[in-house]
């Protein structure tokens, strides 16, 4: 009789298949709670140990790893291999089913330790995956639920389908591979920022409805085994969304959570082209699309607050976005934004947490960094000036800190009111990123703030935030020219604030 093993953590649909197998024929041999569960289903299962003639040991760390399961596995159609399992009284296995211990849920929850982590590192079941891989011209591998009713089919048909077990095999040795990676980068993350080898595992999460471009395909990836906020995203309605909606949507999401008070950014191009806070969140939203409705038009809408009808009926009454996202809905704004406006999208979304290590792809490899996290701390900042910032200036000062962060280099953020009322972002020159502030700012900066994401070369880029009508500038500080800044920003007679850190963002 042909032989099936059976050993597997997920038991999503276990019994009818070892039912299927049953009826086609095979022994059914397993381990642990497969074995358990097969019996008390009133399937009649070999245990392995029965077959091995030795007992599980050392806690179950030693079940599967015996010649006889191993012989059986990697044997070929040879008669000299049929010779020796004869020899030995091994039976040939046809079948392996196997999916491993949770090791990724299990690091997924809070507060578990090295040590629980660490048992959760299926051995036996790899080596018998990929035995049966190689050899899958012979054994039938199947890691997947999803894939048991494909290979009763095919055991069903005449022979079998060759193009179906090499399918198999692949899915084994990847599963395997995603598995070995989830581990060795669970051992990374325990050590050094950069290490000397990362391990990058992508398994594909949703195709999107085209990449940067309309003739461009795009799909998000997430990494194997690890769920990030996106695949907490609900979509209420809208058409599907695009490479570039979800790229907006993520600067959108996490520069708007970088405020406790109720928020609103608005996005374009990956820049932020309004963010203002407030104290409700309706509010927010009104402030930020006043700093500039022009840009507005078709950007992505976060807001860190739920979304009540007004707030609805704010952004439906507005031109168009083509994304919005929020924490959540109440009905009625719901419904709102349910009655018209059909292509936009509409997505609630868990918080983004943090920022991870940031990875962008370059010939043959990819440039890898720290995250750059924004640390507001007026403690460890120096005013520079005669002049010190009042309590409200303070406030404009850190509000166009984060936001300036989040800006394409080189950035200029004019602030009024923890509104940024002026961006001008992604330009060559500092002095035409101030200018292109000052002019979408249209004189609502004056008594404002300004934040600068690198430090000013010359004097000349201080003197047009000045023109826009700031009385207080936050920039990084450390140019050779520093004292000439100063002097300037003494001239004028307005506060200027260093904090000793760079922003550049590209």
């Amino acid at each position: 009789m042909p032989v099936a093993l059976l050993s597997v953590s997920d038991k999503t649909g276990l019994v009818p298949l070892a039912k299927g197998l049953r009826e086609a024929g095979f022994t059914l041999i397993s381990t642990g709670g497969t074995y358990r569960t097969l019996r008390e289903a009133g399937l009649d299962v070999k245990a392995v140990s029965d077959v091995t003639g030795f007992p599980e040991i050392l806690d179950g760390r030693v079940k599967t790893l015996h010649p006889a399961i191993h012989a059986g596995l990697l044997a070929r159609e040879l008669p000299e291999h049929r010779s020796q399992l004869e020899e030995r009284g091994i039976e040939p296995i046809d079948v392996v089913v196997v999916n491993l211990y949770p090791f990724v849920d299990t690091i997924s929850r809070p507060g578990v330790d090295f040590a629980e982590a660490v048992e959760q590192i299926d051995i036996g079941g790899p080596a018998m995956l990929r035995a049966a891989a190689k050899n899958h011209e012979r054994v039938w591998v199947v890691v997947d639920p999803a894939d048991y009713p494909r290979l009763l089919e095919e055991l069903d048909r005449p022979g079998g389908g060759a193009e179906a077990r090499r399918a198999f095999a692949r899915k084994a040795f990847a599963h395997t591979a995603s598995y070995d990676g989830a581990i060795a980068g669970y051992l990374e993350g325990t050590g050094e920022a950069l290490p000397e080898r990362l391990t990058v595992r992508l398994e594909r999460a949703e195709l999107l409805r085209y990449g940067e471009n309309p003739h461009q395909q795009g799909a998000r990836y997430r990494e194997a085994g690890k769920l990030g906020w996106w695949d907490g995203v609900v979509q209420h309605k809208g058409a599907g969304l695009s490479y570039l909606n979800v790229f907006d949507a993520e600067a959108a999401w996490r520069l708007v959570f970088e405020f406790r008070r109720p928020a609103c950014v608005i996005v374009k191009h990956a820049n932020p082209c309004g963010a203002a806070v407030a104290g409700e969140v309706g509010e927010a939203y009104s402030r930020a699309f006043a700093a500039d409705p022009k840009s507005a038009f078709g950007g992505v809408v976060a807001v860190n607050r739920p979304v009540d009808e007004t707030t609805a009926a704010q952004v439906m009454a507005n031109p168009k976005a083509d994304v919005l996202i929020a924490p959540g809905y109440d009905e009625s704004a719901m419904a709102l934004l349910k009655s018209k406006r059909k292509a936009m999208r509409v997505l609630s979304a868990p918080a983004p947490g943090e920022r991870e290590r940031e990875l962008r792809r370059v010939g043959g490899g990819f440039l890898v960094q720290e995250p750059d996290v924004v640390e507001i701390d007026r403690a460890a900042w120096r005013v520079v000036t005669e002049a010190q910032p009042s309590e409200e200036q303070w406030r404009d000062l850190e509000f166009a800190w984060i936001v300036c962060a989040r800006t394409t280099s080189n950035a200029i953020v004019l602030v009024r009111d923890e509104v940024a009322v002026g961006i001008g972002a992604g330009q060559q020159s500092r002095v035409d990123a101030a200018q292109i502030a000052a002019a979408k700012a249209a004189g609502r900066a004056v008594g404002g703030a300004c934040a600068s994401d690198a430090f000013y070369p010359f004097r000349d880029g201080l003197d047009a935030a000045v023109e826009a009508g700031v009385a207080a500038v936050i920039q990084p500080g450390g140019s050779v020219r520093d004292d000439e800044v100063i002097a300037a920003a003494n001239e004028h007679g307005i506060a200027m604030v260093m904090t000793g850190r760079r922003h550049f963002r590209h």
